[in-house]
């Protein structure tokens, strides 16, 4: 089943891109969502009208994710967590918190898009890769401290 991407998906393609995908995706998924549309003769017409305008978001959104990439690699997220005998976590840190740190320091990013293989589970630096679109990453230095008594207070 070939369809017309209405938005940019990570495992097809790029606004409008026209995809071959399985009858059941297109027809129970990209369709419904309004993420695709069939590419038939009246939407081939539509999409050949609308080609500057998708090239200019398409080159917005590039901008705005390399943007955001050089945003994010500068920046140092300090994460306090309860630790015990021999600086051993209680706990772990998730990309749940991180993407929470992130957003104080406002920096608005998906959890999903936080590429951490497992959660951190102890003190010290570590650098984590987040994506932020169009095959574009970002790493940002994660800095776990013991929690002190005064922050917990």
């Amino acid at each position: 089943m070939e369809v017309i991407l209405k938005e940019t998906i990570d495992t097809l393609g790029e606004e409008g891109d026209i995809v071959n995908v399985k009858p059941g995706y297109g027809r129970n998924y990209l369709i419904p969502q309004q993420k695709a549309v069939l590419a038939n003769k009246s939407n081939l017409t539509i999409l050949e009208q609308d080609k500057a305008s998708i090239e200019s978001r398409k080159k917005r959104q590039q901008e705005d994710a390399e943007d955001l990439a050089k945003k994010i690699s500068r920046l140092s997220v300090i994460i306090e967590q309860r630790v015990g005998e021999e600086d051993k976590l209680f706990g772990s840190v998730t990309a749940g918190d991180i993407a929470a740190k992130l957003a104080e320091l406002g920096v608005d990013i998906e959890k999903k898009k936080i590429l951490l293989d497992e959660p951190i589970k102890t003190l010290g630096e570590t650098m984590v890769a987040v994506k932020t679109g169009f095959q574009k990453t970002a790493e940002v230095k994660i800095e776990v401290i013991p929690l002190t008594e005064e922050t917990n207070k």
